[in-house]
């Protein structure tokens, strides 16, 4: 599924610094996505990705923090692996499709809700750390509100 992939790519350039589109590549096949170069491309070009530079004059790929429609396709990761959710204390649990708990949780993760400080995912279960219990109240709303539309 492409918004799973595409999740997979934020996760991947988020923790790497990925140079080429064939090291992506790689880097998906290694993480269970068949995929070529030319539907990397795509990938990247659907994104908006950029190459910003780094330590020692090299490039890695990167999210553009303005881009429009972005937090449009997290939520969209969110809504379509979502089942359920409850709380205990300040930690979020969400159940989700099977397969889906690390998209969501990367979706999560990218949307940089300030209440949110990280998420572990398994197959379909996603365990949030959240600040306080009165936030992980709000992040529950907030979650509400994506599903729900």
């Amino acid at each position: 599924m492409k918004s799973d992939r595409h999740a997979k790519i934020v996760e991947l350039i988020g923790k790497f610094d990925i140079e080429t589109q064939e090291e992506l590549a790689e880097k998906l096949n290694h993480a269970g996505f068949n995929v070529t170069q030319a539907t990397v491309s795509r990938d990247i070009r659907e994104l908006k990705l950029t190459k910003v530079a780094t330590e020692g004059k090299k490039q890695k790929y990167a999210l553009l923090q303005n881009s429009e429609g972005m937090g449009d396709k997290y939520m969209r990761v969110l809504k379509d692996g979502f089942v359920s959710m409850d709380m205990a204390q300040n930690i979020l649990v969400i159940k989700t499709v099977s397969g889906m708990a690390m998209a969501v949780a990367a979706s999560l993760d990218a949307l940089k809700w300030h209440e949110v400080v990280g998420c572990i995912a398994g197959d379909d279960t996603i365990m949030c750390a959240i600040r306080s219990v009165e936030e992980t109240k709000t992040v529950m709303e907030k979650v509400r509100k994506i599903v729900m539309n």
